[in-house]
């Protein structure tokens, strides 16, 4: 559960989601995406901005802008399917769109589990996915417990490390309820997604303790410190902490995204943006993603199943609150909430992101 964004909100303009959805689809069309590939790619960035992810929304469109443009990803990529069972797939993206080989490869895994009861894909030769959330959210429309995973640049230190090693490396899984809301679980593997600090840079503010070290290896909460030459922590920030379980987590994203698809991992996946680093060699193609989808009448009668969620969404909810508090939140809640204030008030973008929206619209001439 990423939560909702810590960007200012007092400091941000508004926009009308569908502004902001149509502006995306032109500039990825303009680029040379089909126009039913946009139209896909702008409903995730979009997912992610009324979610309250700030950081996987429009506020990444200007690296896709400038990864198309020099020729770094293909805009009409070849996705297809290179090893198969009725159950699984391994899917090679052909250096598309992650916006695009994640939602074709997504409902290949539902497919197969509508078919055979679960269906499980492994996807190398891809890029950045956007929210691991969107593609859980689309298993709800089917009845289907999804799963999604994605390994990513390195930005992470393992535990105890002092030198980026791994990648935030999200985890999103989600259960159906019947009267109650959907259990949406989305996190990344690390004690913050990358995104935050991003946006703590662009807002000029400090990072929460525990969050990051600097190029030296010692705790910083400069966000500034972290992007030059630092790294960040897993999930738990220390042994004391719990650590070593945000770090075995994230191994695990990279085994089954990558090493079971055959993509590069650790600290060999290529950058999303042009101005990170590139790895000193390739071990696989591209970045990874892994797809689960699983049919819950394959095990268990589904409205029962989703009784059960519903009781147990009620009863986690009746928990005496923490002093302070309003007392457990259900995992989805926070992104629920904002999806609601956003789609009636618009998107907040903070002014760095607005100025980065009108320099495609300068250079393509697609009105903002």
């Amino acid at each position: 559960m990423q939560g909702a964004s810590v960007t200012a909100v007092a400091e941000a303009r508004l926009f009308p989601p569908e502004q902001l959805f149509e502006f995306s689809v032109r500039v990825f069309t303009h680029l040379g995406v089909p126009e039913e590939d946009a139209r896909t790619a702008a409903t995730v960035l979009q997912a992610a901005d009324l979610r309250g992810i700030d950081s996987h929304g429009v506020a990444r469109l200007h690296s896709y802008f400038e990864l198309l443009q020099m020729g770094r990803i293909d805009p009409k990529a070849n996705v297809t399917i290179v090893r198969e069972s009725p159950s699984t797939a391994t899917v090679d993206g052909g250096n598309g769109l992650g916006l695009v080989v994640g939602p074709k490869a997504n409902a290949i895994a539902m497919e197969k589990a509508d078919a055979n009861g679960s269906g499980w894909v492994s996807v190398r030769n891809t890029n950045h996915f956007g929210i691991a959330g969107y593609y859980v959210l689309e298993a709800l429309k089917r009845d289907l417990i999804g799963w999604a995973m994605t390994n990513t640049t390195k930005l992470v230190a393992p535990l105890w490390g002092a030198e980026r090693m791994l990648g935030t490396n999200p985890i999103a899984i989600a259960f159906p309820g019947l009267e109650e809301p959907d259990i949406v679980i989305d996190m990344a593997t690390t004690a913050a997604a990358y995104g935050k600090i991003e946006i703590a840079r662009r807002a000029k503010k400090l990072i929460p303790p525990g969050w990051a070290i600097d190029r030296n290896g010692a705790a910083t909460t400069d966000p500034n410190a972290m992007i030059d030459g630092g790294a960040m922590l897993p999930l738990g920030s220390d042994r004391d902490g719990g650590g070593h379980k945000g770090y075995g987590l994230a191994v695990m994203v990279d085994v089954l995204s990558a090493m079971l698809s055959g993509a590069n991992w650790g600290p060999f996946v290529p950058p999303f943006a042009l101005r990170q680093e590139m790895p000193a060699r390739s071990v696989g193609k591209g970045t990874g993603h892994f797809f689960g989808a699983l049919r819950i009448d394959a095990f268990i009668d589904k409205d029962e199943f989703k009784r059960q969620i519903d009781d147990f969404i009620r009863t986690l909810r009746k928990t005496r609150p923490a002093p302070g508090t309003a007392g457990p939140l259900i995992p989805g809640d926070p992104e629920r909430e904002a999806e609601a204030i956003r789609r009636r008030e618009g998107i907040p973008l903070v002014g760095a992101v607005v100025e980065e929206l009108r320099d495609i619209s300068k250079q393509t001439g697609i009105p903002l």
